[in-house]
Protein backbone atom coordinates (compact mmCIF):
# COMPACT_ATOMS: atom_id res chain seq x y z
CA UNK A 1 0.00 0.00 0.00
CA UNK A 2 1.31 3.41 -0.70
CA UNK A 3 0.14 6.40 0.99
CA UNK A 4 0.89 10.00 0.25
CA UNK A 5 1.38 12.27 3.22
CA UNK A 6 2.01 15.98 2.80
CA UNK A 7 2.42 18.58 6.03
CA UNK A 8 1.23 21.72 6.29
CA UNK A 9 3.11 24.48 8.12
CA UNK A 10 2.05 24.32 11.23
CA UNK A 11 2.82 20.62 11.87
CA UNK A 12 6.30 21.76 10.73
CA UNK A 13 6.24 24.97 12.49
CA UNK A 14 8.83 23.59 15.22
CA UNK A 15 11.34 21.09 16.79
CA UNK A 16 8.34 19.89 18.89
CA UNK A 17 5.80 19.42 15.24
CA UNK A 18 8.62 17.48 13.37
CA UNK A 19 8.74 14.80 16.41
CA UNK A 20 5.22 14.80 16.01
CA UNK A 21 5.43 14.15 12.28
CA UNK A 22 7.98 11.46 13.00
CA UNK A 23 5.61 9.44 15.10
CA UNK A 24 3.33 9.40 12.03
CA UNK A 25 5.62 8.48 9.69
CA UNK A 26 7.22 5.63 11.86
CA UNK A 27 3.48 4.59 12.95
CA UNK A 28 3.20 3.41 9.00
CA UNK A 29 5.17 1.86 6.77
CA UNK A 30 2.85 2.74 3.87
CA UNK A 31 3.78 6.22 4.65
CA UNK A 32 6.72 6.23 2.03
CA UNK A 33 6.55 9.46 0.84
CA UNK A 34 6.41 13.32 2.28
CA UNK A 35 5.66 16.65 1.07
CA UNK A 36 6.14 19.40 3.58
CA UNK A 37 5.23 23.62 3.41
CA UNK A 38 7.51 25.90 4.69
CA UNK A 39 7.42 25.96 8.27
CA UNK A 40 4.53 27.53 9.35
CA UNK A 41 3.23 29.67 12.78
CA UNK A 42 4.29 28.45 16.38
CA UNK A 43 1.79 30.54 18.41
CA UNK A 44 -0.73 33.04 18.04
CA UNK A 45 0.84 35.96 16.57
CA UNK A 46 3.64 34.39 14.88
CA UNK A 47 4.57 34.53 11.32
CA UNK A 48 4.64 32.06 8.68
CA UNK A 49 7.80 31.47 7.20
CA UNK A 50 6.30 31.79 3.48
CA UNK A 51 4.75 35.77 4.67
CA UNK A 52 7.87 36.68 5.90
CA UNK A 53 9.36 35.91 2.28
CA UNK A 54 7.12 37.43 0.45
CA UNK A 55 8.09 40.58 2.46
CA UNK A 56 11.86 40.37 1.79
CA UNK A 57 10.95 40.29 -1.95
CA UNK A 58 8.64 43.61 -1.22
CA UNK A 59 11.63 45.04 0.82
CA UNK A 60 14.22 44.24 -1.88
CA UNK A 61 11.84 46.04 -4.59
CA UNK A 62 11.27 49.15 -2.41
CA UNK A 63 15.11 49.21 -1.85
CA UNK A 64 14.25 48.77 2.45
CA UNK A 65 16.50 47.08 4.08
CA UNK A 66 15.59 42.84 4.80
CA UNK A 67 18.79 41.62 6.56
CA UNK A 68 16.55 41.45 9.73
CA UNK A 69 14.36 39.70 8.04
CA UNK A 70 16.60 37.31 6.48
CA UNK A 71 18.31 36.75 10.16
CA UNK A 72 14.47 36.05 11.68
CA UNK A 73 13.89 33.31 8.78
CA UNK A 74 17.59 31.73 9.78
CA UNK A 75 16.65 31.84 13.23
CA UNK A 76 13.40 29.64 12.83
CA UNK A 77 15.68 27.22 10.84
CA UNK A 78 18.44 27.20 13.07
CA UNK A 79 16.60 26.81 15.97
CA UNK A 80 14.87 23.24 14.43
CA UNK A 81 18.18 22.03 13.39
CA UNK A 82 19.77 22.68 16.83
CA UNK A 83 16.71 21.54 19.04
CA UNK A 84 16.95 17.98 16.86
CA UNK A 85 20.59 18.09 16.57
CA UNK A 86 20.43 18.19 13.04
CA UNK A 87 23.90 18.51 10.68
CA UNK A 88 22.20 20.24 7.70
CA UNK A 89 24.23 23.42 6.76
CA UNK A 90 21.58 26.16 7.83
CA UNK A 91 24.13 28.71 8.04
CA UNK A 92 26.53 28.15 5.28
CA UNK A 93 23.04 28.03 2.74
CA UNK A 94 21.32 30.80 4.02
CA UNK A 95 24.95 33.04 3.30
CA UNK A 96 24.73 31.54 -0.50
CA UNK A 97 20.84 32.64 -0.47
CA UNK A 98 21.78 36.40 0.49
CA UNK A 99 24.99 36.09 -2.29
CA UNK A 100 22.38 35.82 -4.67
CA UNK A 101 19.30 37.73 -2.89
CA UNK A 102 19.62 40.49 -5.90
CA UNK A 103 19.92 37.92 -8.92
CA UNK A 104 17.42 35.74 -7.62
CA UNK A 105 14.08 35.32 -8.85
CA UNK A 106 11.14 36.53 -6.50
CA UNK A 107 9.90 33.04 -6.96
CA UNK A 108 12.87 31.52 -6.13
CA UNK A 109 13.76 33.54 -2.75
CA UNK A 110 9.53 32.54 -1.99
CA UNK A 111 10.41 29.04 -2.23
CA UNK A 112 13.20 28.72 -0.13
CA UNK A 113 11.06 28.19 2.85
CA UNK A 114 9.67 24.92 1.56
CA UNK A 115 12.86 24.30 0.59
CA UNK A 116 14.70 24.19 3.88
CA UNK A 117 12.08 22.87 5.67
CA UNK A 118 12.17 19.92 3.37
CA UNK A 119 16.13 19.18 3.99
CA UNK A 120 15.84 19.41 7.70
CA UNK A 121 13.03 17.31 7.85
CA UNK A 122 14.38 14.74 5.25
CA UNK A 123 17.17 14.14 7.51
CA UNK A 124 15.61 13.77 10.56
CA UNK A 125 13.19 10.86 9.17
CA UNK A 126 16.31 9.44 7.62
CA UNK A 127 14.72 9.47 4.24
CA UNK A 128 16.82 11.40 0.73
CA UNK A 129 15.56 14.85 -0.02
CA UNK A 130 14.41 15.02 -3.57
CA UNK A 131 14.21 19.02 -4.86
CA UNK A 132 10.74 19.23 -6.16
CA UNK A 133 12.63 21.31 -9.42
CA UNK A 134 13.40 18.45 -10.34
CA UNK A 135 10.37 16.40 -10.17
CA UNK A 136 7.68 18.84 -11.13
CA UNK A 137 7.28 20.50 -14.16
CA UNK A 138 5.86 23.62 -15.60
CA UNK A 139 5.73 25.20 -19.18
CA UNK A 140 6.56 28.26 -19.88
CA UNK A 141 3.45 29.63 -19.93
CA UNK A 142 3.29 28.49 -15.90
CA UNK A 143 0.77 25.85 -16.22
CA UNK A 144 1.91 22.16 -15.11
CA UNK A 145 3.22 20.02 -17.33
CA UNK A 146 1.44 16.77 -15.78
CA UNK A 147 2.69 14.05 -18.14
CA UNK A 148 6.38 15.36 -17.66
CA UNK A 149 6.28 16.02 -14.13
CA UNK A 150 4.36 11.92 -13.49
CA UNK A 151 7.29 10.51 -15.41
CA UNK A 152 9.63 12.48 -13.49
CA UNK A 153 8.69 11.27 -10.22
CA UNK A 154 8.26 7.86 -11.03
CA UNK A 155 11.98 8.18 -12.38
CA UNK A 156 13.11 9.74 -8.88
CA UNK A 157 11.18 6.66 -7.01
CA UNK A 158 13.22 4.42 -9.01
CA UNK A 159 16.29 5.98 -8.33
CA UNK A 160 15.95 6.95 -4.78
CA UNK A 161 13.19 4.80 -3.14
CA UNK A 162 10.83 6.88 -0.62
CA UNK A 163 11.78 10.71 -0.37
CA UNK A 164 10.75 14.26 1.07
CA UNK A 165 10.06 16.60 -1.15
CA UNK A 166 9.06 20.66 -0.65
CA UNK A 167 5.43 21.38 -1.69
CA UNK A 168 4.43 24.65 -3.43
CA UNK A 169 7.12 24.81 -6.45
CA UNK A 170 8.53 23.34 -9.63
CA UNK A 171 10.35 24.32 -12.31
CA UNK A 172 10.38 24.35 -16.17
CA UNK A 173 12.70 22.13 -18.00
CA UNK A 174 15.30 24.86 -17.80
CA UNK A 175 15.46 24.81 -14.45
CA UNK A 176 13.64 28.39 -13.36
CA UNK A 177 11.40 28.13 -10.47
CA UNK A 178 7.61 28.31 -10.32
CA UNK A 179 5.03 28.67 -8.08
CA UNK A 180 2.21 27.27 -7.20
CA UNK A 181 -0.63 29.01 -5.73
CA UNK A 182 -0.58 29.87 -2.13
CA UNK A 183 -1.37 26.89 -0.46
CA UNK A 184 -0.12 24.79 -3.73
CA UNK A 185 1.72 21.89 -0.74
CA UNK A 186 -1.56 20.44 -1.26
CA UNK A 187 -1.37 20.08 -4.96
CA UNK A 188 2.06 19.27 -4.91
CA UNK A 189 1.03 15.76 -2.40
CA UNK A 190 -2.02 15.05 -5.01
CA UNK A 191 -0.11 15.38 -8.21
CA UNK A 192 2.48 12.81 -6.35
CA UNK A 193 -0.69 10.07 -5.78
CA UNK A 194 -1.48 10.14 -8.99
CA UNK A 195 1.57 9.99 -10.15
CA UNK A 196 2.32 6.92 -8.29
CA UNK A 197 -1.00 5.41 -8.21
CA UNK A 198 -1.26 6.06 -4.31
CA UNK A 199 -3.82 4.09 -2.47
CA UNK A 200 -4.37 6.88 0.00
CA UNK A 201 -3.26 10.96 -0.16
CA UNK A 202 -3.29 11.81 3.72
CA UNK A 203 -3.42 15.46 4.23
CA UNK A 204 -2.22 16.33 7.69
CA UNK A 205 -2.95 19.83 9.18
CA UNK A 206 -4.26 21.46 12.06
CA UNK A 207 -7.81 20.45 12.19
CA UNK A 208 -9.72 16.85 12.62
CA UNK A 209 -10.83 17.00 9.07
CA UNK A 210 -13.64 19.31 7.17
CA UNK A 211 -16.05 20.90 10.32
CA UNK A 212 -19.64 21.02 9.62
CA UNK A 213 -19.79 24.69 9.91
CA UNK A 214 -17.33 27.57 10.66
CA UNK A 215 -16.35 27.20 14.28
CA UNK A 216 -15.83 30.74 14.58
CA UNK A 217 -19.81 31.08 14.35
CA UNK A 218 -20.96 27.38 15.90
CA UNK A 219 -19.51 25.66 18.76
CA UNK A 220 -17.45 22.64 18.66
CA UNK A 221 -19.31 21.65 15.40
CA UNK A 222 -19.33 18.33 14.05
CA UNK A 223 -16.48 16.87 12.48
CA UNK A 224 -17.83 15.56 8.82
CA UNK A 225 -16.46 12.09 8.79
CA UNK A 226 -17.02 11.25 5.26
CA UNK A 227 -17.90 13.53 2.38
CA UNK A 228 -17.83 13.37 -1.53
CA UNK A 229 -15.31 15.41 -3.50
CA UNK A 230 -18.42 17.37 -5.21
CA UNK A 231 -19.47 18.52 -1.46
CA UNK A 232 -15.82 19.15 -0.96
CA UNK A 233 -15.64 21.70 -3.62
CA UNK A 234 -19.12 23.37 -3.21
CA UNK A 235 -17.91 24.06 0.82
CA UNK A 236 -14.02 25.19 0.08
CA UNK A 237 -15.44 27.69 -2.58
CA UNK A 238 -17.83 28.95 -0.09
CA UNK A 239 -15.17 29.58 2.49
CA UNK A 240 -14.07 26.00 4.36
CA UNK A 241 -10.58 26.12 3.58
CA UNK A 242 -9.50 23.13 4.89
CA UNK A 243 -7.58 21.57 1.77
CA UNK A 244 -6.72 23.71 -1.16
CA UNK A 245 -9.46 23.34 -3.87
CA UNK A 246 -7.25 22.45 -7.12
CA UNK A 247 -5.59 19.81 -4.95
CA UNK A 248 -9.01 17.31 -5.70
CA UNK A 249 -8.57 17.24 -9.71
CA UNK A 250 -5.23 15.48 -9.70
CA UNK A 251 -6.71 12.70 -7.36
CA UNK A 252 -10.05 12.62 -8.36
CA UNK A 253 -8.99 11.46 -12.18
CA UNK A 254 -7.20 8.75 -10.41
CA UNK A 255 -10.48 7.62 -8.01
CA UNK A 256 -7.39 8.19 -5.40
CA UNK A 257 -9.08 9.03 -1.66
CA UNK A 258 -8.16 11.84 0.51
CA UNK A 259 -7.20 12.11 4.58
CA UNK A 260 -7.86 15.27 6.34
CA UNK A 261 -5.81 14.15 9.64
CA UNK A 262 -4.74 16.62 12.60
CA UNK A 263 -0.71 16.19 13.22
CA UNK A 264 -1.76 17.29 17.13
CA UNK A 265 -4.50 14.45 17.19
CA UNK A 266 -3.36 11.77 15.26
CA UNK A 267 -5.74 9.28 16.49
CA UNK A 268 -8.50 11.24 15.68
CA UNK A 269 -10.83 9.58 12.89
CA UNK A 270 -10.80 13.20 10.36
CA UNK A 271 -12.36 13.47 7.12
CA UNK A 272 -12.11 11.18 4.08
CA UNK A 273 -12.70 12.60 0.75
CA UNK A 274 -14.08 10.11 -1.88
CA UNK A 275 -15.91 10.32 -5.17
CA UNK A 276 -18.70 8.59 -4.20
CA UNK A 277 -20.13 7.77 -0.67
CA UNK A 278 -22.58 4.61 -0.38
CA UNK A 279 -25.31 5.68 1.78
CA UNK A 280 -25.64 4.52 5.24
CA UNK A 281 -28.93 5.03 7.68
CA UNK A 282 -27.08 7.25 9.81
CA UNK A 283 -25.89 9.29 7.24
CA UNK A 284 -27.02 13.33 8.18
CA UNK A 285 -29.48 14.98 5.94
CA UNK A 286 -26.85 18.07 5.35
CA UNK A 287 -22.81 17.20 5.23
CA UNK A 288 -21.94 20.77 5.88
CA UNK A 289 -22.64 24.68 6.11
CA UNK A 290 -20.24 27.11 4.67
CA UNK A 291 -20.62 31.20 3.41
CA UNK A 292 -19.01 34.52 2.97
CA UNK A 293 -20.44 37.97 2.93
CA UNK A 294 -20.27 41.29 1.10
CA UNK A 295 -21.87 39.57 -2.57
CA UNK A 296 -23.97 42.00 -4.24
CA UNK A 297 -26.82 41.86 -6.58
CA UNK A 298 -27.52 43.78 -9.93
CA UNK A 299 -31.74 42.91 -10.43
CA UNK A 300 -32.77 43.73 -14.20
CA UNK A 301 -36.59 43.85 -14.29
CA UNK A 302 -38.14 44.49 -17.88
CA UNK A 303 -41.55 43.64 -18.62
CA UNK A 304 -41.84 40.58 -21.38
CA UNK A 305 -38.55 40.09 -20.78
CA UNK A 306 -38.93 36.45 -21.51
CA UNK A 307 -39.76 36.74 -25.29
CA UNK A 308 -36.92 38.70 -26.08
CA UNK A 309 -34.30 36.16 -27.34
CA UNK A 310 -31.00 36.87 -26.20
CA UNK A 311 -31.69 39.43 -23.23
CA UNK A 312 -29.97 37.60 -20.44
CA UNK A 313 -27.08 37.24 -22.71
CA UNK A 314 -26.43 40.62 -23.46
CA UNK A 315 -26.50 41.61 -19.95
CA UNK A 316 -24.05 38.78 -19.07
CA UNK A 317 -21.94 39.91 -21.89
CA UNK A 318 -21.29 43.80 -20.11
CA UNK A 319 -19.86 41.60 -16.55
CA UNK A 320 -17.72 39.40 -19.27
CA UNK A 321 -16.58 43.07 -20.20
CA UNK A 322 -15.75 43.99 -16.68
CA UNK A 323 -14.15 40.52 -16.21
CA UNK A 324 -16.08 40.32 -13.28
CA UNK A 325 -17.17 36.92 -12.46
CA UNK A 326 -20.98 36.15 -11.99
CA UNK A 327 -21.75 34.23 -8.86
CA UNK A 328 -25.81 33.10 -9.16
CA UNK A 329 -28.24 34.20 -11.77
CA UNK A 330 -32.01 33.80 -10.02
CA UNK A 331 -34.67 34.22 -12.79
CA UNK A 332 -38.19 35.19 -13.27
CA UNK A 333 -40.69 35.62 -16.29
CA UNK A 334 -39.97 39.17 -16.35
CA UNK A 335 -37.25 39.96 -14.06
CA UNK A 336 -33.60 38.69 -13.09
CA UNK A 337 -30.83 39.26 -10.36
CA UNK A 338 -27.17 38.94 -10.99
CA UNK A 339 -25.12 38.16 -7.55
CA UNK A 340 -21.59 38.88 -7.96
CA UNK A 341 -18.78 39.19 -5.03
CA UNK A 342 -18.66 42.75 -4.15
CA UNK A 343 -15.12 43.24 -4.07
CA UNK A 344 -15.23 42.27 -7.81
CA UNK A 345 -17.64 45.31 -8.55
CA UNK A 346 -16.43 47.89 -6.17
CA UNK A 347 -14.90 50.43 -8.45
CA UNK A 348 -17.16 49.11 -11.65
CA UNK A 349 -20.78 48.85 -10.00
CA UNK A 350 -21.72 52.16 -11.81
CA UNK A 351 -20.32 51.64 -15.19
CA UNK A 352 -21.80 48.83 -15.77
CA UNK A 353 -25.50 49.37 -14.18
CA UNK A 354 -25.24 52.74 -16.83
CA UNK A 355 -23.86 49.93 -19.57
CA UNK A 356 -27.13 48.13 -18.57
CA UNK A 357 -29.28 51.03 -18.94
CA UNK A 358 -28.02 52.11 -22.29
CA UNK A 359 -27.58 48.73 -24.04
CA UNK A 360 -30.29 46.67 -23.12
CA UNK A 361 -33.04 49.56 -21.67
CA UNK A 362 -34.54 47.64 -18.71
CA UNK A 363 -37.66 49.36 -16.79
CA UNK A 364 -35.71 48.65 -13.71
CA UNK A 365 -32.38 48.09 -12.49
CA UNK A 366 -31.40 47.86 -8.40
CA UNK A 367 -28.77 47.37 -6.82
CA UNK A 368 -29.13 45.27 -3.28
CA UNK A 369 -25.33 45.10 -1.55
CA UNK A 370 -23.97 43.62 1.37
CA UNK A 371 -25.01 40.34 0.51
CA UNK A 372 -24.45 36.88 2.47
CA UNK A 373 -24.31 33.89 0.78
CA UNK A 374 -24.43 31.02 2.62
CA UNK A 375 -24.47 27.30 1.52
CA UNK A 376 -26.22 24.73 2.81
CA UNK A 377 -24.29 21.06 1.43
CA UNK A 378 -25.46 17.68 1.48
CA UNK A 379 -25.80 14.93 -1.00
CA UNK A 380 -28.50 13.42 0.58
CA UNK A 381 -30.89 16.61 0.55
CA UNK A 382 -32.45 15.54 -2.65
CA UNK A 383 -33.64 12.20 -1.58
CA UNK A 384 -35.21 13.66 1.73
CA UNK A 385 -38.69 15.49 0.80
CA UNK A 386 -39.51 18.54 2.74
CA UNK A 387 -35.41 19.79 3.20
CA UNK A 388 -36.06 23.10 1.67
CA UNK A 389 -39.52 23.67 3.33
CA UNK A 390 -37.90 22.75 6.73
CA UNK A 391 -34.66 25.39 5.94
CA UNK A 392 -36.53 28.20 4.60
CA UNK A 393 -39.55 27.59 8.07
CA UNK A 394 -36.03 27.37 9.94
CA UNK A 395 -35.42 30.78 9.00
CA UNK A 396 -38.61 32.30 9.06
CA UNK A 397 -38.99 31.22 12.98
CA UNK A 398 -35.90 32.72 12.96
CA UNK A 399 -36.99 36.09 11.88
CA UNK A 400 -34.41 36.03 8.87
CA UNK A 401 -35.86 37.51 5.60
CA UNK A 402 -33.89 35.40 3.10
CA UNK A 403 -32.95 37.60 0.37
CA UNK A 404 -32.35 34.85 -2.42
CA UNK A 405 -32.23 31.28 -2.87
CA UNK A 406 -31.23 28.70 -5.56
CA UNK A 407 -30.22 25.03 -5.77
CA UNK A 408 -26.89 23.41 -7.49
CA UNK A 409 -27.32 21.48 -10.72
CA UNK A 410 -26.55 18.48 -8.64
CA UNK A 411 -29.13 19.15 -6.40
CA UNK A 412 -26.42 18.74 -3.73
CA UNK A 413 -26.42 22.69 -2.32
CA UNK A 414 -29.04 24.73 -1.86
CA UNK A 415 -28.11 28.46 -1.40
CA UNK A 416 -29.62 31.24 0.80
CA UNK A 417 -28.98 34.91 0.84
CA UNK A 418 -29.38 37.23 3.91
CA UNK A 419 -28.52 40.48 4.67
CA UNK A 420 -24.68 40.26 5.91
CA UNK A 421 -25.93 41.24 9.25
CA UNK A 422 -27.98 37.90 9.27
CA UNK A 423 -25.32 35.93 7.91
CA UNK A 424 -23.94 34.06 11.72
CA UNK A 425 -27.32 34.14 12.71
CA UNK A 426 -28.15 31.79 9.66
CA UNK A 427 -25.60 29.60 9.56
CA UNK A 428 -26.19 29.09 13.40
CA UNK A 429 -30.14 28.56 12.90
CA UNK A 430 -29.59 25.74 10.03
CA UNK A 431 -26.95 23.90 11.84
CA UNK A 432 -29.14 23.57 14.85
CA UNK A 433 -31.94 22.25 13.26
CA UNK A 434 -30.19 20.07 10.82
CA UNK A 435 -26.95 18.84 12.69
CA UNK A 436 -28.41 19.07 16.63
CA UNK A 437 -31.94 18.19 15.92
CA UNK A 438 -31.22 15.81 13.70
CA UNK A 439 -28.62 13.99 15.31
CA UNK A 440 -30.39 13.77 18.78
Amino acid sequence: MIKITKFGGSSVASADQFAKVKSIIEGDPSRRFVVVSAAGKRFSGDNKVTDLLYLVNAHKDYHVDYSGLMDDIEGRFLDIQRQLGLTFPVEEKFDELRGHLKTDSPEYVISRGEWFTAHLMAEYLGLPFVDAADAIIFHHDGSLDLERTAARVRDVVVRVGSFVMPGFYGATVDGDIKLLDRGGGDITGSILANALSADLYENWTDVCGFLTADPRIVDDPLTIERITFDEMRELSYMGANVLHEEAIFPVREANIPIAILNTNQPDATGTIIRERVEPHANDPIITGIAGKKDFMSIYVGKTHMSNAVGFLRQVLSIFERYHVSVEHVPTGVDSFSIVVNGADVKDSIYSIVADIQREVHPDEVKVIDRLALVSVVGRNMSRRPGTAGKLLGTLGNAGINVRMISQSSQEITIIIGVDNDDFERTVGAIYDAFVIEEGE
